[in-house]
């Protein structure tokens, strides 16, 4: 081999090994599958997205997947279907939490079912638990206790339901509605 042909030889070697770290960087950041121990102890690193199953202890990840576990935690805008035997939590997700507690920090699209439901920001959707909290929610709370600041449409059913800023019964005196027995409603 000439000087020439080794020299373009290196070069190529240098470009694709560049091309492949590239390729492997960007692969990096999804990932269909998880395993963990705890956030730290984990197949993937926390900031890892993963698209498709994840099993954990307890895990913590931005995801779009099925996760399954003791404790699931979803970061940034996640997705999919949390079932978790103690709790579910995240930043904001769309799908279904299944657990004893689920707690969303911002908003909540979808269905919400454990013991205790609790949405910070905005829910859209269903919540069925013995407690339901949203600070605004447009859907259904359905358990025991259930509690929204402000509804922009809903309907709350079970023991003890209430809109505190239920503008669908300021008319009446001392506004002595926004709580209700057995069912209370905004549309």
């Amino acid at each position: 081999m000439s000087g020439f042909q080794k020299g373009c030889a290196c070069a190529v070697l240098v470009v694709l090994m560049a091309v492949l770290g590239l390729a492997s960087t960007a692969s990096a950041e999804t990932r269909a599958f998880q395993a963990s121990l705890t956030p730290d102890i984990a197949v993937h690193d926390r900031g890892t997205m993963i698209e498709g199953l994840s099993l954990q202890i307890w895990g913590e990840n931005p995801q779009k997947a099925l996760s399954l576990g003791i404790v699931s935690g979803s970061t940034g805008q996640s997705s999919g279907f949390s079932w978790s035997l103690l709790a579910n939590y995240a930043d904001s997700y769309k799908g279904v939490h299944w657990a004893f507690v689920n707690y969303t920090k911002q908003d909540f699209l979808g269905w919400q079912s454990g013991a205790i439901n609790y949405t910070d920001q905005r829910l859209k959707g269903v919540q069925t638990g013995f407690v339901n909290y949203a600070r605004n929610f447009k859907g259904v709370q359905l358990g025991l206790i259930n509690f929204a600041e402000t509804a922009d449409s809903g309907l709350q059913l079970g023991l003890g339901n209430i809109i505190s800023e239920n503008r669908w019964f300021k008319e009446f005196p001392n506004a002595v509605a926004p709580g209700m027995v057995f069912v209370n409603w905004r549309f």
